[in-house]
C-alpha cells in the first residue's frame, strides 16, 4: 500500500477490498495489534459498515485486539526491571557467537566443566519478541558454569553476569515459563478457537497477582508493572470471547462464574450478568435475522392432513414426519429459545472431552440449534491473534534473497499463491537429474524453511508442461 498509512487511508482501503470481494455485508469482527493508525481506522471502518446497517449490536463486538501482541506489551513491561541481568547475558552471547575462534573456546569451556547438555545452543533474542528473550534465557542459564570459565580465560570477555544476577535470571525464567506457554497457544499454528481465549487471560491475571506479593523485589516489581499494563487493556477482558466460553458446551456461565468469583468476589454477580446480557442481546438479533429470511423464502409449507382423512391412506413417510411434529412439541416448551435451551443442557464433561471440535460439536447440532449454532461458529471463530498471519506472510523473505530481489510484485505474489495451492501435493523427480533431490513432498505448515520448493522449482511448475503421472524429464526443462 502506498503512504500515506493513515487511518483514515486504511479504512478506505479495506473498504474498497471488502466491496470488491462482496462481503462488505458480511464482516462481524475484526483483530488488530496496538497500532494507532489501526485504531481509528477500524472506527471509521465501523462507521462505514454501520451506514449500511451491516453491523450486528451497532459494530459493538467489532474491533478484537490481538492477545499475542497485548501479551508481548505485558511481559516486555516487566522484563524493563531487569535489563541490567538481560542486558549482560545477552551481551555475553553476542560476545562467544561474534567469530568462529571464541565459538572454539567456549566449547572448550564447555567440555571442561562437563555435565551440560548441549542439545540446545546458545540462543540470541529478538527484542520485539519477549518469548525470544525467554529462549535466550532458558538457554544462556544452562550454559552458566561455561561463561564463567570463559570468564577466567579470557580477560576480553567483561560481561560475565554475577552470581546473584544468574539466579534473578533463573527466577525470571520460572515466572515467564506461563507466559512462555500463552504466547505458543495463541501465535501457534493450529488456529485455536476464540474459547481457548478467557481461561488463558484468567490465569495470566491469577499469576501477576500471586505474584504481587512475593519476597523477591525484582520479581515483585515485575508483576506490579505487568499487572498495570494488564489493567491499561483487559481490565474487563472482552465481552464477545468471554461470551465464546459460554458456547464451549463444556464450560456454559460455570466457567464465567468459577473465574470472576477467583477474581472478583465482590461484583462477580455483576460482571456476569453483564455478560448474560450482551449474549442474550446478540442472539436476538441472530433469531431476528433468521425469521426474516425465512418469511421472505418462496418454499410453500407442506398442506397438513385433512382430520377426516382416514389412517389407512396415511403412508409411512407421512406417519414418520407427523411423529417428529409430536416429539417437537411435546419437548420444546413454550417461550423458550434455543438460548434457553442449550444452558439448560447438562454440559460435558471436561475430562471426558478434553480435545473436543468445538466448531464440530456445533455443526453436528445445526438441526437441534439452527440460530444459535450461526452465531456460535461466528463467535468461536474469530481469530485470537494476527501473529500467525504476520508468520504466513514472513514466507516473502525466502523467496525474495539478495539473488531475487529485482522481482516484480506481482511475480513474488506468484510464487507465494503457486506454493499454497501445492500445498499437500507430491511432485515426483526422474532421478535422471543429477541433483540428490528427488521429490519435492509438501507438508503441513509446520514444516521447516528448507522443505520448501525452491524458486526454480515454482517458476517451473508454473510455465512447464508435465506428464500424466506428474512427473518432469529434461526435455521438458
Amino acid at each position: 500500500m502506498e503512504p500515506p498509512h493513515s487511518g483514515v487511508e486504511l479504512a478506505r482501503k479495506i473498504f474498497n477490498f471488502l466491496k470488491e470481494w462482496g462481503i462488505d455485508r458480511k464482516i462481524f469482527s475484526l483483530t488488530l495489534d496496538n497500532a494507532s493508525a489501526n485504531d481509528s481506522m477500524q472506527s471509521i471502518l465501523k462507521e462505514h459498515l454501520s451506514l449500511q446497517n451491516s453491523l450486528l449490536c451497532r459494530g459493538e463486538f467489532f474491533h478484537v485486539r490481538c492477545c499475542a501482541h497485548i501479551l508481548n506489551l505485558i511481559v516486555q513491561e516487566g522484563l524493563k526491571v531487569a535489563s541490567g541481568a538481560l542486558n549482560k547475558i545477552r551481551e555475553s552471547i553476542k560476545y562467544v557467537k561474534a567469530s568462529e575462534a571464541r565459538m572454539v573456546s567456549f566449547n572448550e569451556c564447555v567440555a571442561q566443566v562437563g555435565g551440560i547438555d548441549t542439545g540446545m545452543g546458545l540462543r540470541l533474542d529478538v527484542s520485539t519478541r519477549w518469548n525470544s528473550t525467554y529462549v535466550m534465557l532458558e538457554s544462556a542459564i544452562k550454559y552458566r558454569r561455561a561463561f564463567g570459565s570463559l570468564s577466567l580465560f579470557d580477560k576480553n570477555f567483561k560481561n560475565c553476569p554475577s552470581n546473584e544476577e544468574w539466579m534473578r535470571a533463573e527466577k525470571m525464567k520460572d515466572f515467564l515459563l506461563p507466559f512462555n506457554v500463552f504466547t505458543n497457544l495463541f501465535s501457534g499454528s493450529s488456529y485455536p478457537t476464540s474459547n481457548m481465549y478467557f481461561m488463558q487471560i484468567w490465569k495470566i491475571e491469577c499469576l501477576l497477582i500471586e505474584n504481587l506479593g512475593v519476597d523477591d523485589l525484582v520479581i515483585q516489581d515485575m508483576a506490579t508493572r505487568m499487572k498495570e499494563k494488564f489493567d491499561k487493556y483487559w481490565s474487563d477482558y472482552s465481552v464477545i470471547l468471554a461470551i465464546a466460553i459460554v458456547l464451549d458446551p463444556r464450560m456454559k456461565f460455570d466457567a464465567l462464574k468459577f473465574c470472576y468469583s477467583k477474581l472478583h468476589p465482590i461484583n462477580w454477580e455483576q460482571k456476569l450478568e453483564n455478560i448474560k446480557t450482551k449474549l442474550y442481546t446478540l442472539f436476538a438479533q441472530y433469531e431476528t435475522r433468521d425469521d426474516g429470511a425465512s418469511s421472505s423464502s418462496v418454499a410453500v409449507p407442506p398442506t397438513p392432513l385433512p382430520s377426516t382423512t382416514p389412517l389407512s391412506s396415511i403412508n409411512s413417510k407421512d406417519a414418520y414426519w407427523d411423529y417428529i411434529d409430536y416429539v417437537c412439541q411435546t419437548e420444546s416448551p413454550v417461550g423458550k429459545s434455543e438460548l434457553d435451551k442449550y444452558l439448560e443442557e447438562p454440559k460435558l464433561k471436561p475430562k471426558f472431552h478434553e480435545k473436543l471440535d468445538v466448531l464440530g460439536h456445533w455443526r453436528d447440532h445445526q438441526n437441534e440449534f439452527p440460530s444459535l449454532s450461526k452465531m456460535a461458529c461466528d463467535i468461536l471463530s474469530i481469530p485470537i491473534t494476527t501473529v500467525a498471519s504476520e508468520s504466513a506472510f514472513s514466507i516473502g523473505s525466502r523467496v525474495l534473497s539478495k539473488y531475487r530481489c529485482s522481482l516484480l510484485p506481482n511475480n513474488v505474489q506468484a510464487l507465494i499463491c503457486t506454493r499454497n495451492w501445492l500445498h499437500g501435493y507430491n511432485f515426483e523427480d526422474d532421478g535422471d537429474d543429477n541433483d540428490n533431490s528427488t521429490s519435492i513432498e509438501l507438508k503441513n505448515s509446520k514444516q521447516d524453511s528448507n522443505d520448501w520448493p525452491s524458486f526454480s522449482s515454482l517458476i517451473y511448475f508454473i510455465g512447464s508442461p508435465t506428464s500424466s503421472k506428474g512427473k518432469r524429464n529434461r526435455e521438458d526443462t
